[in-house]
């Protein structure tokens, strides 16, 4: 019979210990509609999602209440690091290769409500780091920095092996743990702890003095799906190619852990958030599942 309930997808409910993890929903997105799609991006509260697409590259903006989705831009490679930041609005980067074969990045915002783009960060040669904030967003670059408000609240980005983190208007910088380089940083939904990548190690959960509060193992990608919880990646490969990829659901403070997906389903890059999880599988199918934790 627990066999049988593992392969149901609307209502998997698995026990470990005190904690229940029920896949309440689990389903593809955009199905016969869209073609191979990547990097999906979740909205604080789950209502919207971004993607990349491969055919007619661009970025675009779905709806889940609507079921309606919208181009934001057709510049190709804009989705892997396109995000929503704190103010609801949607963040990118382009870049350019012009004829003095130098690259140009330039930053942009999309206005949810009004459907418009607007240039933030004027294009200039360099790295552009998006700084996720908890009121609003700030684009770092080498020449000028911008920052949708004076006010953007705790922000967090990573730079090599360094992870900043602004609080009050005040930049912090850490290297809690060695590694070659940090990436995939995030604030968890109330703004008082870290998740990052560091190359190497895994997943690390800080607080916002440096303190490594948890190692959670060598798993990539990690989002917040709420406080206690956080989804990531687990890749393995033969150093050529990918030969597994799963979901995972980890508990920030190291206490837990769940398969959301088998090895052999080849999914990957998760974003979560208000309960839900999207993911993409490694030839561009988009999923959704809906997730209920009981403790």
């Amino acid at each position: 019979m627990r066999k049988i309930l593992l392969t149901i997808l609307g209502g998997v409910a698995l026990v470990a210990g005190a904690q229940q993890v029920t896949v309440v929903e689990h389903k593809q997105l955009l199905k016969d509609v869209e073609g191979p799609a990547f990097y999906p991006v979740l909205s604080a509260d789950g209502s919207k999602m971004l993607y990349s697409t491969i055919q007619n590259p661009g970025l675009k903006l779905y709806d889940f209440n609507d079921d309606v989705t919208v181009r934001i831009s057709d510049a190709a490679g804009v989705g892997q690091d396109a995000f929503f930041g704190g103010d609801g609005k949607v963040y990118y980067v382009t870049a350019e290769r012009r004829d003095d074969n130098m690259l140009y990045r330039t930053g942009y915002s999309y206005d949810v409500k009004s459907c418009r783009n607007e240039v933030v960060l004027e294009a200039q040669h360099g790295a552009v780091l998006p700084m996720k904030a908890t009121r609003g967003v700030a684009l770092k670059a080498q020449s000028r920095t911008f920052a949708s408000s004076s006010k953007i609240g705790t922000a967090v980005y990573t730079e090599g092996a360094t992870v900043h983190v602004t609080v009050n208007g005040k930049d912090r910088s850490f290297s809690p743990v060695e590694s070659v380089g940090y990436l995939w940083s995030s604030l968890s939904p109330d703004g008082s702890r870290v998740a990052f990548f560091a190359a190497g190690k895994g997943i690390v959960v800080m607080d916002l003095e440096g303190n490594v509060i948890k190692m959670l193992g060598n798993y990539e990608m990690p989002s917040w799906l709420n406080n206690d919880y956080i989804v990531a990646q687990n890749t393995k490969d033969d150093g050529h190619q990918f030969t597994s990829s799963q979901i995972m659901l980890l508990k920030a403070d190291g206490s837990f852990k769940h398969e959301l997906t088998k090895p052999s389903s080849m999914s990957m890059q998760p974003s979560a958030a208000a309960g839900k999880v999207v993911y993409s599988s490694i030839d561009g199918l988009l999923y959704m599942m809906q997730i209920n934790i009981t403790e």
